[in-house]
């Protein structure tokens, strides 16, 4: 039987690579993205270039029904899920203060409670079986506060926390839960979050490599995968806990500074 990985995001990015790697390798896959356009151009690609199934279900995963719509729209295609990669997630660069809520609420929507509404859904039947693998998307940004993207870091300190979480809960499993954490990469989310003028994303990652390191941890059952940072970089985020935090706070708002 091929597996079949169910991808959020996948019309674009980390997600659209994701699911290249994983047709690539003969999987079947379920893909989700807004766009029904781009979707069905997914499709078209994967499925003539490596002769596997692409079921699309175009849906806005800011809505609060988007998971169980999602899931029940997977259990009445007859689809059993082997992979959850729940890939789709935005960010926004601004003082929280002056940000629009209703922006940040969906922001929040999308990135912590779609995504664990997700896991909620998937998680009893992997259990029932006793297998599966889910890939949470997070961030290097979880591991420290985000000044001038306050409630993007947040969501995606609450992504890490919760994927190591769950994951220790199925030890006793053939289930694994992994969380890739990838630095500034080179995909739509600097533009539309209006960071592509700041310092943070000076240099960028590819999107295929942070994509190819999240699937391999997946299948390796890791626990954290960190992608996209350079060594100088990777030398940083262990300091971070040896760092005076104001003096830390005040970097990371410099660093995410829109420069003129």
């Amino acid at each position: 039987m091929k597996p079949v990985a169910l991808i959020t995001g996948a019309s674009s990015g980390i997600g659209r690579e994701f699911a290249t790697i994983h047709a690539k390798r003969g999987g079947n896959l379920v893909i989700v993205a807004r766009s029904v356009d781009k979707l069905a151009a997914v499709k078209a690609d994967l499925e003539s270039t490596y002769s596997i199934q692409v079921t699309i279900i175009a849906k806005d995963l800011s809505l609060p029904e988007a998971a169980q719509e999602i899931y029940d729209e997977v259990k009445a295609a007859g689809i059993e899920v082997d992979y959850l990669i729940n890939n789709a997630g935005f960010g926004g660069q601004g003082k929280f203060h002056e940000r629009e809520w209703a922006t940040d609420l969906a922001m929040i929507q999308l990135n912590v409670v779609t995504l664990t509404a997700l896991c909620r859904l998937f998680l009893p039947d992997f259990v029932k079986r006793n297998r599966g693998r889910i890939l949470n998307v997070s961030s290097t940004a979880s591991l420290l506060p985000g000044p001038l993207q306050a409630v993007y870091y947040a969501t995606k300190a609450y992504v890490t926390s919760f994927s190591n979480a769950i994951a220790e809960e199925l030890h006793d499993t053939n289930i694994t839960v992994t969380a890739l954490l990838p630095g500034a990469t080179e995909t739509e989310f600097a533009r539309t979050s209006g960071l592509d003028k700041t310092e943070l994303f000076k240099e960028t990652a590819s999107a295929r490599s942070v994509a190819q390191d999240g699937y391999a941890g997946m299948l390796a059952g890791k626990l954290d995968v960190i992608s996209g940072v350079s060594l100088a970089q990777n030398m940083t985020l262990a300091m971070i806990p040896f760092i005076p935090k104001k003096l830390l706070l005040g970097q990371v708002r410099e660093m995410q500074s829109v420069k003129p």
